[in-house]
């Protein structure tokens, strides 16, 4: 544990002193979302029916674009390597990592939502929706999407790579997490789609660190 936490905080400080890494895709998040109201009918009635999806969409998106670089630095300057060496789990080094790309992604960008939010004329009963429904299924893109950083990070320009392999796993969130906007926009209960989340929350945690580790190691035995 004394090593995962050394790993936590060395990407954490990476990460602050390399601010471009966790603002991108902030900038990112924000100009996508910003750009639909001009590309289509820019009435508040209308942006409000779609602001949920829109929003979703623009974090999904976001995430990917910092999924490369996950692991690829790791195994480039030999990191990776020392840590197999040392007997330490594989396991909690992928979970180690996914918790500091949520931290410097998925988080910021729940933070973020509910200025969005604000510029789509989303429905005032839908800003817990859209904040729950972010704080619980970014974890989940976080960890599925290092379970595709893992496997591709020893391939070069494997952007595209990674996308294509994450991107139909990212759907299922993507819908219920939709979902539960929607239907907190319409005055309904959004309990049960949060609750699905949570599930596949729970799933992702103990499954997806066993899969980037298979691919790490598979990455490391070449």
């Amino acid at each position: 544990m004394s090593l995962v936490r050394a790993t936590v905080r060395r990407d954490l400080l990476l990460a602050a002193r390399n601010p471009g890494e966790w603002l991108n895709p902030l900038m990112f998040f924000l100009m996508v979302a910003a750009m639909f109201p001009l590309a289509v009918d820019p009435d508040p009635a209308f942006l409000a029916k779609i602001a949920g999806g829109i929003i979703w969409v623009a974090a999904l998106l976001a995430t990917l674009l910092s999924l490369d670089s996950l692991y690829k630095a790791d195994v480039e300057d030999g990191t990776l390597e020392q840590w197999l060496a040392s007997g330490e789990s594989l396991y909690m080094l992928a979970l180690a990592k996914a918790l500091v790309h949520w931290l410097c992604s998925g988080l910021p960008l729940t933070l973020m939502s509910p200025v969005l939010a604000l510029m789509m004329a989303l429905p005032d009963d839908a800003y817990g929706a859209l904040v729950l429904s972010l704080l619980i299924a970014t974890p989940i893109l976080s960890l599925l999407g290092s379970v595709g950083a893992a496997l591709t990070a020893g391939v070069r320009s494997g952007g595209l790579l990674l996308s294509l392999l994450i991107l139909p796993l990212y759907i299922p969130v993507l819908i219920f997490a939709a979902s539960a906007v929607y239907h907190a926009s319409i005055g309904m209960s959004f309990n049960s789609q949060l609750g699905f989340l949570g599930a596949m929350l729970a799933l992702a945690m103990c499954l997806t660190p066993f899969a980037a580790a298979a691919a790490l190691r598979l990455n490391l035995s070449r």
